[in-house]
């Protein structure tokens, strides 16, 4: 098989949504379907002890909650589908917004009873940045919950993006008898209870069929054909070209824990979703079918098999081909990496591959060569743009608990955040380490994998600071008199740039405009400022 047809067989795409919308349970059903798991793990459920297959990270299955983006790799009807499920707590947003870098589209759980809410407007106004293609899965309705109707009212007016219904629920909560498929004009009935795989759906071709009456009901059969002659009526066709270029989004209703209408948006996705796209670099533009390698990471996982300390950049394959144990062109270390076990997943498990293709996501090996944005070509020099580091918002100082273990600790530290889920901002003066995260959970995430992963005892301490700003300037005085005049609250980031701690929205102010030529950048990637501000 050519690298045209490689990349025509592949959809690489996101599952997104506001905590306990159902993302990990939507995720598991996929795999179901795509046959890569054989049973489905009960996330919260203590009597059932299998846990979520895309949560391996032992503190998320004490919490039931994930907390690091997973990537697993199945086949559906012949196509390789790439499916990227990631943290919906807030405090974890931001592996979540450079997880979005590396894929091509997004389906987004809304869950019908709580409907659109603070995280989900978050993590769309990061698809409307890029016009990330998203499909909705209206997810829980077997569970009493909002009218149909104004759930898509909503998701337009919250989420900014016109919606198109392509299936509509029969009744919500105890009355849910199922879903109307209006892009085949069918019918499937609603069993309930089921956790495995249906396969003796009851399916209806004709709306107008007197067998829907004897189905569901006169009530309910008038009902939906006078919603369906409803949907026909005020909202638009459905647009291909206006969902791949983010400015339509599809609308599936189910219920992922019972298996219902997943099958359908599964089968729909496959057959509307974009193949592997292009990426800008510093540059130029890379499409997916040159012949020349090119890859970016956006992740990196320390420990994901404990037992092994291993250490896994998460790799995007941009164009051509990438190849076991060939020599690529670290762009920023400007030296050459060869893999001899690079893996693709599924959960916790892993295999290794001999080549992989334009929107697969791979896994290599890492003895801290790599970070977040690195990429890697076949020669050429260039750099993939748009995976920055955010201005933290929760500050704390990190403390030592057991000076025996200073260098597990060092080690650990810096492991961890090279992940990105937290950064490491220290003090040149004083050695003092002080840790920036999106919110709270995320320190306690830290400091119990520094005591499970590297046996390093640790405390965290609050410290006022309100915002970590990056600082350039051409006026080289100025910036030298700035972090002079400023070196108590001057911090060094893993890079070396210095970095403002300002401890208030005030004292930011007025220093920059006091000191006029010195930029305050609010993303480690400069050129990228605007798009995040």
């Amino acid at each position: 098989m050519n690298l045209d047809q490689e990349i025509k067989k592949r959809r690489t795409f996101a599952i997104i949504s506001h905590p306990d919308a159902g993302k990990t349970t939507l995720t598991e059903k996929l795999l179901l379907f795509g046959g890569a798991i054989q049973t489905a793990g009960a996330v919260k459920s203590n009597k059932i002890k299998k846990t979520a297959a895309s949560d391996f990270m032992e503190i998320e299955r004490q919490r039931g909650i994930s907390v690091a983006t997973s990537v697993m790799a199945f086949e559906y009807n012949k196509i390789l589908i790439n499916l990227l499920d990631t943290p919906g707590h807030k405090d974890f947003a931001e592996d979540t917004y450079r997880t979005l870098t590396a894929v091509d589209s997004v389906i987004l759980i809304i869950d019908c009873v709580k409907g659109v809410e603070e995280q989900t407007e978050r993590l769309m106004e990061v698809c409307r940045m890029r016009d990330t293609p998203v499909i909705v899965f209206i997810n829980k309705m077997d569970l009493e919950g909002r009218d149909a109707f104004d759930l898509l009212d909503e998701l337009e007016e919250k989420l900014k993006i016109k919606v198109r219904p392509l299936s509509w629920p029969i009744n919500i909560g105890g009355g849910f008898k199922g879903i109307y498929k209006l892009y085949d004009q069918s019918v499937n009935l609603f069993e309930g209870n089921n956790t495995e795989i249906e396969t003796d759906v009851v399916t209806i071709t004709d709306i107008n069929d007197s067998i829907l009456d004897q189905n569901i009901g006169e009530k309910d059969a008038n009902k939906l054909r006078e919603d369906v002659e409803l949907i026909e009526g005020i909202y638009d066709e459905f647009s291909i070209t206006d969902y791949r270029n983010g400015e339509l989004a599809p609308v599936f209703f189910g219920s992922a824990v019972n298996n219902f209408g997943v099958n359908e948006l599964l089968d729909k996705f496959i057959e509307i979703a974009p193949t592997p796209a292009g990426r800008p670099t510093d540059t130029r533009d890379v499409e997916p079918t040159e012949d020349q390698f090119t890859g970016f990471v956006f992740k990196i996982h320390a420990n994901v098999d404990p037992r092994h300390r291993d250490r896994i950049a998460f790799l995007r394959v941009c164009s051509g081909t990438f190849e076991r144990n060939k020599f690529f062109n670290h762009v920023r270390l400007s030296k050459k990496f060869k893999f001899s076990n690079p893996v693709n997943f599924v959960g916790q498990r892993k295999s290794i591959i001999n080549h992989a293709f334009p929107g697969d996501v791979i896994g290599l090996y890492d003895t801290g060569n790599f970070k977040i944005g690195d990429t890697l070509t076949e020669g050429e020099n260039i750099m993939f743009k748009g995976i920055p580091s955010f201005s933290p918002e929760t500050f704390k100082e990190l403390v030592n608990r057991d000076p025996m273990k200073s260098k597990q600790l060092e080690k650990g530290i810096v492991q961890l955040t090279d992940e990105g889920v937290a950064q490491l901002f220290v003090q040149d003066l004083s050695n003092r380490k002080v840790i920036g995260t999106v919110g709270e959970l995320q320190f306690e995430v830290i400091k119990h994998r520094l005591l499970h992963e590297y046996g390093a005892a640790c405390e965290f301490q609050p410290i006022k600071f309100h915002k970590a700003c990056w600082i350039t300037s051409d006026n080289e005085k100025q910036l030298e008199e700035f972090i002079k005049y400023k070196s108590i609250v001057m911090y060094l980031d893993k890079d070396k740039n210095f970095v403002f701690m300002a401890d208030s929205a005030w004292t930011l102010k007025i220093m920059q405009e006091k000191y006029a030529d010195v930029v305050f950048h609010f993303t480690s990637e400069f050129k990228m400022e605007k798009a995040f501000s």
